[in-house]
């Protein structure tokens, strides 16, 4: 027999559980593989209740060190000896993991699930800092800096971490148990790779663990986990690296580089997550490099990459798009890969598309099945191009309900719609905040219920603290919430750059230097 309390906790469990199978999961940079930044299942913020009176800072946690990766949410996860948790999960920059109860930090939560770290000082493993690689742009650790990527279907999360060991600087490719924090498949895999090319005085160039920096979000799909990688502080010699892995074997599948014959040509962008289509295409913008692709080379500097698996089972560039000007952006250190790429949803319009932007403010709109690829006279080529229409773009762009949001350096955060059947943007933004977000800008994120109740929120860097405001999605100039509204109790930490909000089922999960806040309804 059961006893009454026994069946309590039994009905509590099973009731959290079938609440858990109906909330939204964030498994990967900026939402989704297509990096819109919408979450358009979310029933409980609304402009109705998201004001200082409603709304704000529920409680924060302590990590080990800066949190450049966006953090992931779960919901329903079964965590050993622990029960069923609602689960947010983030990754440091001291090589350390962290999942915390994303719903409150009481009692036993208090405290992380649990917490996996990848330093071993004793045994003279270290995390690398900034002074080890002459370099200021990451402060004061380089240790997990892309954001991780999960695969619901195995629960199993993704990531590398860079450490110093011994004296070695080493790379590697961690998948982990996302109830326990275990390793799984064989794992972790040093990174290694080369790929045909002279830029290293053979035939072959290979990957530098200690020059390259691994920035952008990870991306699962279709069986696989790509990586791509750029340099600290354009510090060579280095290339872009893009690599792809099993994700049950950790197997290497795949090796391409941006500028096996020439220099740079790194994926950067400012922390965006490569991105992939439902054909299982991947696209990435390429930094500063050698280009000379349009004669004859192989060499993409400056470009929108489209790659793909050939008939032989090769990552291939099947395609790209470099601006006319690509060799001003290369003499001025105007990267193109400093953003982001955006595709649009593919229900929308005639042709598939995507979006992207780069340090020159230039938005560029183009056909996913033909790029463009370089027209030395203009970009007439692709579908539109609009110069200095916004800031530039150390971040990337959202979507939500036919419309694209850019929060560029030195500018107010634009919102520019989207006509599906003309398959354009509009020319100028029909919305902007009245906020001005400096360096580095900000990527903007949606929370909607479907086309309704949309909020966008941009995390405020260039202010310390850091500042979180909630806009209308829909008319950007009315804002709804910012934290300096009551700033003692919603103070969301020091600033760290190019962090993203995560909004899941009524919060806000805001990273930072060594803690992470949460904010919801009172």
């Amino acid at each position: 027999m059961v006893s009454r309390s026994s069946a309590l906790s039994l009905f509590a469990a099973f009731f959290l559980t079938c609440v858990s199978f109906a909330q939204v999961t964030v498994t990967t940079q900026h939402n989704d593989n297509y990096r819109t930044g919408q979450n358009t299942s979310e029933t409980i913020l609304t402009p109705a209740n998201v004001n200082a009176t409603k709304f704000g800072k529920l409680f924060s946690q302590a990590v080990d060190g800066y949190v450049y990766a966006q953090p992931l949410y779960v919901p329903g996860v079964t965590i050993p000896g622990k029960g069923v948790h609602n689960v947010v999960y983030v990754a440091t920059e001291h090589d350390s993991v962290y999942a915390f109860d994303a719903d409150n930090k009481t009692g036993a939560n208090a405290s992380p699930l649990w917490q996996v770290s990848f330093i071993n000082p004793a045994a003279g493993i270290n995390v690398v800092t900034s002074g080890d690689v002459s370099c200021t742009d990451l402060v004061p650790e380089i240790g997990i800096t892309g954001t991780p990527a999960i695969d619901l279907s195995t629960k199993t999360m993704y990531f590398t971490a860079k450490t110093k060991e011994n004296g070695r600087y080493l790379q590697r490719l961690h998948a982990l148990d996302i109830t326990s924090g275990a390793e799984k498949f064989g794992g972790p895999l040093v990174i290694q790779a080369q790929f045909n090319g002279n830029a290293d005085g053979g035939t072959k160039v290979t990957f530098d663990p200690f020059r390259e920096g691994q920035r952008t979000g990870l991306l699962v799909q279709n069986g696989l986990v790509y990586i791509s990688w750029s340099s600290h502080c354009d510090i060579g010699p280095y290339h872009g690296w893009a690599l792809a892995y099993d994700t049950q074997t950790l197997q290497q599948k795949g090796v391409w580089n941006a500028t096996p014959n020439g220099g740079l040509g790194g994926f950067w962008q400012s922390g965006a997550g490569i991105a992939e289509d439902s054909r299982n295409l991947i696209y990435i913008a390429s930094g500063n490099g050698t280009f000379d692709k349009a004669q004859g080379g192989k060499n993409y500097g400056d470009s929108i990459i489209k790659l793909g698996f050939n008939l032989a089972g090769k990552l291939v560039a099947k395609d790209y798009f470099t601006p006319h000007d690509q060799q001003f952006l290369e003499n001025t250190d105007t990267d193109l890969g400093s953003g982001g790429v955006l595709l649009i949803p593919d229900s929308l319009g005639k042709k598939p598309l995507l979006v992207q932007v780069g340090k020159e403010g230039t938005i560029y709109l183009t056909n996913r099945n033909r790029l463009g690829k370089f027209n030395p006279n203009d970009d007439s080529q692709i579908i539109q191009n609009l110069p200095g229409a916004v800031g530039g773009m150390w971040g990337m762009p959202a979507f939500w309900n036919n419309n694209v949001y850019f929060g560029g350096v030195g500018d107010n955060l634009k919102m520019f719609s989207f006509d599906p059947v003309a398959g354009k943007l509009s020319t100028t933004p029909v919305s902007n905040t009245l906020t001005f977000f400096n360096y580095p800008g900000t990527t903007p994120s949606i929370s909607a219920n479907g086309v309704t109740n949309g909020i966008a929120w941009a995390l405020q860097t260039d202010h310390n603290p850091a500042v979180l405001h909630a806009y209308d999605a829909t008319h950007l100039s009315t804002e709804f919430y910012n934290t300096t509204q009551n700033a003692t109790r919603d103070n969301p930490g020091n600033p760290v750059k190019f962090t993203v909000p995560t909004i899941a089922n009524g919060k806000v999960y805001v990273p930072a230097q060594k803690q992470l806040s949460v904010y919801g309804l009172f």
